[in-house]
C-alpha cells in the first residue's frame, strides 16, 4: 500500500514539474533557498560536495550552485529529472540521479545533504533518511524542511477536506481551483499587510514569502498544497525522532510558524 502511495505521489510530482518548470526570479532564488533552511548557514555550501534530495525541477540546485557549491547530486525519482537535465546540460558540476533518496549510493562522500518540501510527501521516510546518513562524511549534515504540524490547525481544518477530492483531479481542473483560490489569499495577503493586529495566522509567511511571489508562482504554491496524493505534517518530536533514528544528532527550528527545519549532524 506504502509503494503504491510513494508511486503515485511520486507520478504526480513529475507530472506537476514538467508542465511548471519556470524557476524564475524569488522563486528559484538562493535567496529563498537561504529562507528555507534557517538558522542553517549557506555559506558552509561553498566548496562543498551537496546533494539535493527531491530536487524537481532543479531550483535548489542552481540555489547551492550561487552558494559555492563545488558539486551537486541532484536526485529526483519522477520524470521532472529531464527538466533538470536540460536546465543544467554542459554543468559538469551537476550530475542529475534519477533515483529515489533510499537508493543513495552509500559511497557518495557528502558534505552536505538537503530536501526542501520533499521528506513530508514520503509515505515511509526512515530508508531515505538512512541512505542520506550512510552516503554523508563524518561530520556532514542533512538539512530537511518540512510541514509542521504546529500553528496551523486553522489551514489543516480547510485543507484536509479540499485535498480529499483535489488530489483526484486532473491537472486542468487543479488549475482553475488554484486560480480561483488565489483570490482570497491575495485578500488574505492585503489584510496581513495592512491590519494592526499582528496575531493573523500565518502573518509573516504571507507578508515575507508568499507576498513577494508573482501571481504564476502563488498559483503554483496551490496547486502544491492540492496535487500529491501523500502529505504528512509532522510534530517536533515526530521530525526530531524521524531523524535521531539514522542516528544523526539532531536540532530542530520552528521556521514562520507552519514548518520545521531539522539539521542532522552524522557524529565524526
Amino acid at each position: 500500500m506504502h509503494d503504491e502511495l510513494a508511486a503515485r505521489t511520486i507520478e504526480d510530482f513529475g507530472e506537476q514539474w514538467t508542465a511548471f518548470s519556470d524557476t524564475s526570479g524569488f522563486f528559484g532564488s538562493s535567496e529563498l533557498l537561504a529562507d528555507f533552511i534557517q538558522p542553517f548557514d549557506m555559506r558552509k555550501f561553498a566548496g562543498a560536495r551537496v546533494a539535493d534530495i527531491g530536487a524537481g525541477t532543479g531550483r535548489h540546485v542552481q540555489g547551492l550552485l550561487d552558494a559555492g557549491a563545488r558539486e551537486v547530486l541532484a536526485v529526483e525519482p519522477s520524470r521532472a529529472i529531464e527538466v533538470i537535465r536540460r536546465r543544467f546540460t554542459g554543468r559538469a558540476n551537476v550530475t542529475a540521479m534519477n533515483i529515489g533518496g533510499a537508493n543513495l549510493p552509500p559511497d557518495s562522500n557528502l558534505d552536505y545533504a538537503i530536501s526542501v518540501g520533499v521528506v513530508h510527501h514520503i509515505p515511509e521516510p526512515a530508508p531515505v533518511i538512512r541512505a542520506v546518513y550512510e552516503a554523508l562524511n563524518p561530520g556532514g549534515q542533512f538539512v530537511v524542511w518540512l510541514y509542521g504540524k504546529e500553528g496551523i490547525r486553522l489551514y489543516l481544518f480547510l485543507i484536509t477536506p479540499l485535498r480529499w477530492f483535489s488530489r483526484k483531479l486532473p491537472r486542468r481542473a487543479l488549475d482553475v481551483i488554484a486560480l480561483i483560490l488565489d483570490v482570497p489569499l491575495v485578500a488574505y495577503i492585503t489584510l496581513c499587510r495592512r491590519a494592526a493586529w499582528r496575531g493573523l495566522p500565518l502573518r509573516d509567511y504571507m507578508i515575507n514569502i508568499l507576498g513577494r511571489l508573482p501571481r504564476a508562482k502563488r498559483r503554483l504554491v496551490i496547486y502544491d498544497q492540492l496535487n500529491p496524493h501523500y502529505a504528512r505534517y509532522y510534530t517536533r518530536s515526530e521530525a526530531v525522532a524521524l531523524m535521531a533514528q539514522a542516528p544523526f544528532e539532531v536540532e530542530a527550528h520552528h521556521r514562520r510558524g507552519y514548518s520545521w527545519v531539522v539539521i542532522g549532524t552524522k557524529p565524526r
